[in-house]
């Protein structure tokens, strides 16, 4: 049986949190609506998920780049990166080799199959993002890229602070 609390006072710190006014729920849903979209697009014709199509774009952009050096630069859970460079693999899309000077380390690299699938996906995601960018002017798009930017640098101070949230 559910307890059942006597309300907080709306100005007191422990009310109950409003989703829909919270900057990171508010980005996690913009990010998350966006991404959907754009990947509805690769799931059908590629069966991939959104996080190894990242991963493949990370590759694209980095090539060389450890397992580690891809979950930091998508800030992405390791475990999940690690799966999916697992079916990426297996698939023939990306390919892992050792580093010449440290036999432990692995690099991964885009196959000819994955620059394939890439160049392909690549541009319907800039599509959609350009559809997406269209609802805004010119100078909501500078300010937007401005935010981001600020915001980005804030939230990469706070991580590397240790806030831990």
């Amino acid at each position: 049986m559910p307890v059942k609390r006597k309300s907080a006072p709306a100005t007191a710190e422990h009310a109950p949190l409003q989703l829909e006014h919270f900057l990171p729920y508010r980005l996690s849903i913009l990010s998350n609506t966006i991404s959907q979209a754009i990947a509805d697009d690769y799931q059908r014709r590629y069966d991939i998920s959104v996080t190894e199509w990242r991963v493949m774009a990370v590759l694209a952009r980095f090539e060389g780049l450890s397992a580690r050096e891809v979950a930091e630069r998508t800030a992405m859970d390791k475990v999940a990166v690690s799966r999916a460079l697992a079916r990426l693999v297996e698939a023939g899309r990306v390919d892992r080799a050792t580093h010449d000077n440290d036999k432990r380390r692995s690099v991964l690299s885009l196959t000819e199959a994955g620059w394939a699938m890439h160049d392909e996906v690549a541009p319907m995601a800039r599509a959609r993002e350009r559809e997406v960018l269209a609802k805004l002017d010119v100078e909501e798009q500078r300010w937007l890229t401005r935010i981001l930017d600020k915001l980005q640098e804030a939230g990469n101070g706070e991580r590397g602070a240790g806030n831990g949230s």
